[in-house]
């Protein structure tokens, strides 16, 4: 058992690209950054105001981002109801020609719960128009089971912090909340601190912007479609008309 101890705390650190800047990083945010099994990823955790938040770096859990993906997690204080997703153009209209090609074309009539919800969510909820979207309608689509939610987060400054970031072409980005849970998700090959460091901004924001939406819990309950959660099928005809 003493053996097992020593060679636990002499093995080398993480074959994690810039590991020692990411501890320095870390340290410096007053933040705690551990490695997890996967061969090359890890776990930081810290806190957005009261709320904690967790970020993960390793391989891609969605078929949409290839290599490695970052993502962001927190619970907030919205109603459990609530679904929305707001998402680049370019990924949008990517995942839209998937879901006509494999349900539509492949005379498929249902979608099962392997369909990642992001994509069940784009024939399921009503999309903001071009207006509705102001200044992100070039470059973003945004959709939820409560519009005039969805309006007022993306309405101000996370309108701003998504407008502002750098213009890459075939990036996906998703800001997705379900069950109060909020999620970033986007591909990131190499884990540099200056990215880190874009990324946590874009989310704090859209932690605190969610957080300043104020809407009626019994409004939103009933403007809220049956949950995505407890349906897994969705008729070819509802598809069509997507």
């Amino acid at each position: 058992m003493l053996d097992t101890f020593k060679r636990l705390l002499g093995q080398a650190p993480p074959q994690i690209p810039g590991w020692a800047d990411l501890s320095a990083w870390a340290r410096s945010h007053q933040l705690t950054l551990r490695p997890v099994r996967e061969p090359e990823g890890f776990v930081v955790e810290g806190r957005s105001g009261e709320l904690p938040w967790r970020l993960e770096w390793g391989p891609s859990q969605r078929s949409y981002i290839h290599g490695h993906e970052l993502r962001v997690r927190a619970e907030l204080p919205v109603p459990r109801e609530l679904q929305a997703l707001v998402l680049n153009r370019e990924l949008m209209e990517t995942m839209e020609k998937t879901v006509f090609d494999q349900y539509v074309e492949g005379v498929q009539t249902r979608i099962d719960t392997t369909t990642p919800p992001e994509m069940r969510w784009l024939v399921m909820f009503a999309k903001l128009s071009s207006g509705e979207l102001g200044t992100l309608r070039e470059g973003y689509g945004a959709l939820s089971s409560y519009k005039p939610w969805l309006q007022q987060w993306i309405g101000g400054p996370l309108a701003h912090a998504l407008a502002a970031l750098p213009a890459e072409s075939g990036r996906p980005l998703v800001l997705m909340i379900a069950r109060r849970r909020l999620c970033l998700r986007t591909a990131l090959a190499h884990p540099d601190t200056a990215r880190l460091d874009t990324w946590l901004a874009l989310f704090a924001t859209a932690v605190k912007e969610a957080q300043r939406v104020v809407v009626d819990d019994r409004e939103a309950h009933a403007s809220t479609q049956p949950s995505l959660f407890s349906a897994s099928v969705l008729p070819t005809e509802a598809l069509r008309k997507g």
